[in-house]
């Protein structure tokens, strides 16, 4: 459980200093975690990005200072970070859903949002089954998209750039010469402002010539944490990844190890079947 002690960390350090700046980067680094794998966890573990979150609280802490003390509006605002009067009130109005001048001068119910706590629920039921692989560098070949993870964008560009290499034939085609991998989807190049990553569809290279219109990768030796998914596509996908970032990194000895993730359709069922099986793998090291 040190990964969920480490994000109750981050939350502590993220209510000591809402009246601060606050950086991503240093909340991360409590965390022990890179800035784009914290962003990511946190997101699945809370529905709220980090961001969200901070001014969630910012705005929650401030409605309470404003309504019992005697601070002025502009004294709250530049309290809590912001740039003038006006922002601080579009903000509050917002969640609110009244001024920052009414709250103060009249008894009005207001939202609060309460300082997170994380609990992890372990479920005999819906045990988590998984595997250690160590394999040696690879290279791949195939067509990639680059594309935002901002608001969950990546899964519908992933599951639309799926579809189009489907119907124009590219998939059945790199299917021909798969290795043992068979289909490969894989996020690579993350960026660390978690603004957008790069998702390659390809396969195992098994010819020397490389077919037009692909591109050639490397993917360094590593080793794998291996998670079966059984379920249609594109939909068992993102629940599975879900449950690795809330449940099986907080509650294991290990940690992510910064390099390319695949997603692997070993199957040549239909990927619309509820028994379609592929598998997630992520590279890994302990903690």
């Amino acid at each position: 459980m040190e990964g969920l002690h480490r994000m109750l960390d981050s939350i502590e350090y993220i209510e000591n200093n809402l009246e601060n700046h606050l950086a991503i980067e240093d909340v991360a680094e409590i965390a022990c975690m890179s800035k784009f794998h914290f962003q990511r966890m946190f997101s699945m573990l809370t529905g709220y990005t980090v961001s969200e979150y901070i001014r969630n609280r910012r705005i929650t802490v401030a409605a309470q200072e404003l309504v019992h003390s005697r601070s002025k509006v502009i004294e709250v605002a530049i309290k809590y970070g912001y740039e003038s009067p006006e922002a601080f009130t579009k903000a509050f109005r917002k969640i609110h859903g009244i001024s920052p001048s009414t709250a103060k001068k009249t008894s009005q119910p207001l939202k609060a949002f309460p300082k997170l706590s994380f609990q992890i629920q372990l479920k005999g039921d819906v045990e988590m089954d998984y595997k250690i692989v160590e394999k040696e560098s690879f290279s791949v070949v195939g067509k990639s998209i680059r594309t935002s993870t901002i608001g969950g964008e990546n899964n519908r560009n992933i599951a639309a750039f799926w579809k189009e290499s489907n119907q124009n034939g590219f998939v059945s085609e790199l299917a021909k010469n798969c290795g043992s991998l068979g289909l490969i989807g894989i996020c690579m190049d993350f960026d660390r402002e978690q603004e957008n990553l790069t998702y390659l569809i390809g396969a195992e290279k098994k010819i020397e010539q490389i077919p037009d219109g692909c591109e050639e990768r490397e993917i360094p030796a590593a080793s794998w944490a291996v998670f079966p998914v059984t379920g249609a596509m594109p939909d068992a996908m993102p629940r599975v990844w879900d449950r690795i970032f809330s449940e099986w990194f907080p509650s294991t000895g290990y940690e992510h190890a910064d390099g390319p993730e695949m997603e692997v359709y070993l199957s040549s069922g239909d990927p619309s079947s509820e028994d379609y099986y592929s598998e997630i793998w992520i590279p890994i090291k302990s903690k």
